[in-house]
C-alpha cells in the first residue's frame, strides 16, 4: 500500500524544490537566501544546484508546474509574495495534479495499480471520492458474510438458489453499482460456504430487488435472500419488522414488489410464496449488509 502523499514527498517535492531554487538562483539570490526561502539548509540548496537531487522528468515537464515555479520565484525574489502564500500555491498545484489525469494521480497509480480498476475522475484524500465511498461499500459486505459466515445454522436458511448479501452505493443506478458476493452464497453439507470476496455488479436477481425496492421509495442499502416459511415471516414480524407480501407474477421479477413497496416504503421484509417454477423466497431489507446479516442472525 502506497499512499499518494508518499508519492508527493519522493517524486513531487525534490522536483519542485529543485526547479525552485534553480529559478531563484537564477535570478540572483545567493544560496543562503534561497535556504531560507524554502526552509532548508544549504548543503540541501547546493545538492540541488548541482543535480544531485532526482528530479522526475514527468513532473518537471509539467506546464502547470513550471509556471507555478516561475510565478512563485518571481514573488519570493521580489518580495511581493510571502512564504505563506507560496506554500498555499504548492498545495494548491499538489491537489490539481492529484486528480486522475495528472501527473501525481498517474504516479500513485503506478505504484497502486489496484486503483486503475475505479473509472472516471476521482481523488484519493477525496472524501466523496468514488475510491472511498465503493470501497466502503466492499468493506461493509466484507463485514455482514463474516457475521453470516460465523452465525451457526444459518446454512439453514439459505434457499435452492443461493443467497446473497447486497448493498449499494448511495447513488446507485444498476447492479454494477451493487456489491455482492460472486456466485453466491450455498449451503454445502450445511456449512455456510462463501465463494469469493465481495464485488460489484456481480449480483443479477439480488440486487435488481433492492434496485427495485429503492426505486419505489424505501430507503434501503443492503438486502439478503433467505428461503421461505411462514415461521421465518411470522418471527419477523415478532421482532418488530414490517413484512408484506408480493406475488411474484410467474417469474422471479423485480418488477412484481415495486407496486407492494410503493403502498408500504418502510418494509422490512419481502415475500413471496413462490409459483410455478419460482422458489418461495425471503428478503430482508436493512440500511447496511451487517443490518442485514443480523436480520437473519436474529432467526437463528
Amino acid at each position: 500500500m502506497k499512499f499518494i502523499e508518499e508519492v508527493v514527498v519522493e517524486e513531487f517535492l525534490p522536483t519542485f524544490r529543485s526547479l525552485l531554487a534553480a529559478d531563484l538562483r537564477e535570478r540572483g539570490l545567493t544560496q543562503h537566501e534561497v535556504a531560507d526561502l524554502l526552509g532548508v539548509s544549504q548543503s540541501a540548496v547546493s545538492k540541488y544546484a548541482h543535480g544531485e537531487v532526482t528530479v522526475n522528468d514527468a513532473v518537471a515537464g509539467d506546464e502547470r508546474v513550471r509556471e507555478t515555479v516561475e510565478r512563485v520565484g518571481e514573488g519570493l525574489a521580489s518580495g511581493d509574495m510571502s512564504q505563506v502564500q507560496a506554500l498555499v500555491e504548492a498545495e494548491v498545484l499538489i491537489r490539481r495534479l492529484s486528480a486522475r489525469g495528472d501527473v501525481v494521480a498517474d504516479l500513485h497509480e503506478a505504484a497502486m495499480p489496484a486503483l486503475a480498476e475505479y473509472d472516471g475522475d476521482f481523488r484519493v484524500h477525496d472524501p466523496e471520492s468514488e475510491v472511498r465511498v465503493r470501497e466502503r461499500v466492499l468493506s461493509s459486505v466484507r463485514r455482514g458474510v463474516r457475521i453470516l459466515e460465523h452465525a451457526s445454522g444459518f446454512a439453514t436458511l439459505i434457499p435452492a438458489v443461493g443467497s446473497n448479501l447486497v448493498e449499494c452505493t448511495p447513488d446507485a443506478d444498476g447492479v454494477e453499482d451493487v456489491a455482492g458476493v460472486p456466485g453466491r452464497i450455498l449451503d454445502v453439507m450445511g456449512r455456510t460456504e462463501i465463494p469469493a470476496d465481495p464485488e460489484f455488479g456481480v449480483s443479477v436477481h439480488v440486487a435488481s430487488v433492492l434496485l427495485a425496492a429503492r426505486d419505489a421509495g424505501s430507503d434501503a442499502r443492503a438486502c439478503l435472500n433467505v428461503h421461505y416459511d411462514p415461521d421465518i415471516v411470522e418471527e419477523l414480524e415478532s421482532l418488530g419488522y414490517e413484512a408484506v407480501e408480493f406475488d411474484p407474477e410467474g417469474e422471479a421479477s423485480a418488477d412484481a414488489l415495486r407496486p407492494v413497496v410503493r403502498d408500504h416504503p418502510e418494509a422490512d421484509v419481502l415475500y413471496q410464496t413462490g409459483g410455478f417454477g419460482v422458489e418461495p423466497i425471503v428478503y430482508v431489507l436493512a440500511d447496511s449488509a451487517p443490518a442485514a446479516a443480523e436480520m437473519a442472525r436474529e432467526l437463528l
